[in-house]
This record gives C-alpha cells, structure tokens and sequence, in this order.
C-alpha cells in the first residue's frame, strides 16, 4: 500500500536510531514496506551484524542509473531541550519536527514515498536506493556497501546524496579525518615532578602544535565557493589528570582536520605525527623509556570535488530548478561514492543543515514538496 512522504517520515522517526543503537528494526520496517511492492533489498552488516546497510533496485538491470543515498542514523538527543517527544513526529506551523526529520530520514522518507511513481513509470534507466548506518559518527556504515558493490561491478550515471541543502546542488565538501591521541606519562607526586613525565603538559604542546597548524591553513590556499573558504584543524576534547598533586600519567587529545578537496590531507596527518613522535616522544622517554604517544584514527572521509561543468551537476541543477552550485565545510558520503564506487556525484536534499542536530529539529513541509518534484523529474529523466 502506498503511502505519503509525510507517512513513511513519522514512521521512520519513531525509530531511535542513535548511531549507538541498532538501525536493524528501522531497516526491517523498510524492507517490509518495499516487499509490498515485489521488491527485495540487499543487505551489508556491520561485524556483529547489529547494523545494516540496504541496497535496492527498481527498474532495470543496466549501468547508467541513479543511486539516491541516504543514512538511517541520527545523532542523539541526551542532554536537548525538545519541546515535544524527538521520536513522535509533530506538525507544527507548516513543519514536521522530530529527531531526523531533517538529517536526513526526510530524504529517506521521500524516496520511499516515489517507489511507487517508479515502478509505474517505463524505466530505461534504475534506481538505486542506498541506506546506510553509522554516518554521523564518521560515514562509516557506507563503507562496507561500497566495497561490497565495487567488488559486483555495480556501476551508476550519477549519485545523488540527500543531505539538507534546502536543494541547492552542492558539488564540493572537504575531506575530514578525526584522531585520538594518547599520550602515556609517568605519574609521581607533584612535589617530585621533575621526575615523572607529566602526559597533560605534553598533550599541551600537541593541542599548541594543531593551533600553529590551524593558522599556517588559514593563510594557505583558499577557495571562495566553500562556506569556509580555507582548510582547518580543530581541537575538540582535551582530558587528563586525576588530582593536583599527581603529575599525570595519562592524556588523550581528540582532534581534527577539515581539509579544502585540493589539497593533502594525509600531509596535515603526518605532520602532527612528526611533531609527536620526532619531537615530543623524545623528550619523553629520556625521562622514562617506557613512555608512548599513541594516534587512533576514529574516522577518515574523503572530499568530494565534482566539476561544475560535469554532466551530474547540470542535471541537478536541472531537476532543482536552480542555476546555482554551492560547496561545504561538513563532510557527508559523497566523498565515499565518488572515490570508491567512482560514480559522479553531487549532494541535495531537502531541509536545511542550519536545523540538523539541534532540539526541535525540524524540516518544512514545502522542502519535502521541492524534493518531490525533483524525484517526479528525476523519474522522467529515467525513462
């Protein structure tokens, strides 16, 4: 039975899909809902297979379709000040507020809600919807679908990632790596600190090391169509140390590089281990040998960096009914398809990114509608 966009929407944000959480019920919801229309999906799991990716096609097989991808997780709600319940969808002033209504199960929603519009229609090109988990903490999930469709030849004409960008065409974003530092001392009294090895006062020089970083991309090369038009590094968490008079043995750093798509990010990655392992490490282990600066990467994305000219952007702006293109600081999948899967791409979607993450989360129904139109486009283009 088919159902409205508004419909599958309040369905899927009464699932709490918490990137912590299972998304398996939200994906079973999905699947029972397309299995109504023939369809039958194929899963990718994470390793412990409490989470999946879901890939589905409609429409013939061949190799110039359009992958719609969207993920399932959201981000939390600890700790917000929500007006209503972030799992009941609410219509309130020509909006639907909810936990992910916005970013992006609004997307999500809308595609589902035009399987049937696709399936109708005498398709010479298929669809390919992609829904994964695990995106707001690092574009995880998407991984293992990308590598699984890469290694079946999958091939597509275009991919369109549904973030909200209110339907502005976005062709670029920076790539972003985030990294924990751990940084092992040796603990003594503070009377005595001389002779322990203090892991905050090092875990310092490294947080002062990124902010010299930070300054050296803000003076390097820029590109004016970015929000932020310059590279960054980013310093989020900074903890250690358990009581004044105990020099600290242990301190950890959590930090991260927004870099322009042009440019090195593993270059930004390998300078701030240098200065770790040639500079600091050194001055550690004089004192106690033992000591050890440990660097764990929590995520790594690619940049996306599509033409303006390409033919994926054209038909965007096409089926958006916009002449404009745009780039972004935040990362999103597009990156992941374009350089794994190798499928041109671009990222719209209805909504705004102002709204995404915050209480009371929110997307306007008439962004849901422009959506629609540039599916019921997108349909057309495809027969």
């Amino acid at each position: 039975m088919s159902m409205t966009t508004t419909e599958i929407l309040e369905k899927l944000v009464s699932f709490d899909s918490v990137s912590r959480n299972s998304n398996l019920p939200l994906m079973d919801w999905v699947e029972e809902y397309l299995s109504q229309f023939g369809l039958k999906g194929h899963r990718v799991y994470n390793e412990d297979r409490t989470k999946a990716n879901l890939f589905v096609t409609i429409g013939p097989d061949a190799d110039n379709g359009f992958i719609l991808s969207g993920h399932t997780d959201v981000v939390p709600v600890d700790g917000q000040d929500w007006t209503s319940d972030p799992f009941t969808l609410v219509e309130r002033d020509g909006t639907l507020v909810g936990r992910g209504s916005c970013d992006m199960k609004g997307f999500v929603a809308t595609c589902l809600a035009k399987v049937p519009d696709m399936l109708k229609a005498p398709l010479t090109r298929p669809f390919h919807l992609a829904f994964s988990y695990d995106e707001e903490v690092g574009c995880i999930g998407v991984q293992g679908l990308l590598w699984d469709l890469k290694e079946k030849g999958q091939k597509a004409a275009a991919c369109f990632v549904g973030e909200p960008t209110e339907m502005q065409v976005i062709v670029a974003h920076k790539s972003k790596a985030s990294y924990r530092a751990i940084f092992t001392g040796l603990s003594c009294h503070s009377s005595l600190a001389p002779q322990g090895v203090n892991a905050v006062n090092y875990g310092a020089r490294l947080v002062n090391k990124l902010e010299q970083m930070a300054k050296e991309l803000a003076s390097g090369p820029r590109d004016e169509l970015f929000d932020l038009p310059y590279s960054t590094a980013h310093t989020g968490v900074m903890t250690g140390g358990t009581a004044l008079n105990i020099v600290p043995e242990r301190c950890e750093v959590i930090f991260e590089f927004r870099i322009l798509p042009t440019e090195d990010l593993k270059a930004c990655v390998k300078e701030i281990q240098r200065y770790a392992n040639e500079e600091l490490l050194p001055e550690m282990q004089a004192v106690y040998p033992e000591a050890n600066i440990e660097f764990i990467c929590n995520s790594e994305i690619p940049g996306l960096n599509t033409n303006p000219d390409d033919d994926v952007t054209a038909l965007a702006k096409r089926l958006a009914g916009r002449n404009d293109h745009a780039k972004v600081a935040y990362g999103t999948e597009g990156g992941l398809f374009q350089t794994i899967l190798e499928v041109p791409t671009v990222v719209v979607g209805p909504g705004s990114i102002e709204q995404a993450h915050k209480p009371d989360e929110f997307i306007k129904i008439s962004e849901l509608q422009k959506c629609e139109k540039f599916l019921d486009k997108l349909i057309e283009q495809a027969c």
